[in-house]
């Protein structure tokens, strides 16, 4: 069964870090790019970071960038996502997501509707 689940959320004040895991299950992750995304209350899902299946290519929001680093250790079937000076305004829950392209691909998107597998979120909270 193919699954994803994410880790490492939790309360932090701003200023600080915290590091997400996304742990990826029955599948391997050579065929995938994998993508995080976040939903605030009231908000619609944004895609905040996503690599591709080679790691090749790696995108971030705007909003993020400078701050956040996406990486991948495919055989840990993992990925990470990095988030360093953390701000009140990143508050929202955050998934993982895997997109099927071909092996060792640069195919990255920050699109939601792309990506076929999804975790069931991990809540991050910045707030003093």
């Amino acid at each position: 069964q193919l699954q994803l689940v994410e880790s490492g959320g939790g309360l932090v004040q701003p200023g600080g870090s915290l590091r997400l895991s996304c742990a990826a299950s029955g599948f391997t992750l050579d065929y995938y790019a994998i993508g995080w995304f976040r939903q605030a209350p009231g908000k619609e899902r944004e895609g905040v970071s996503c690599i591709s299946s080679s790691a090749g290519s790696i995108v971030y929001a705007d909003s993020v960038k400078g701050r956040f680093s996406i990486s991948r250790d495919n055989a840990k079937k993992t990925v990470y996502l990095q988030m360093n000076s953390l701000k009140p305004e990143d508050t929202a829950v955050y998934s993982c997501a895997a997109m099927r392209t071909r092996y060792f691909s640069t195919d990255c998107s920050p699109t939601p509707i792309r990506y076929d597998y999804w975790g069931q979120g991990t809540q991050v909270t910045v707030s003093s």
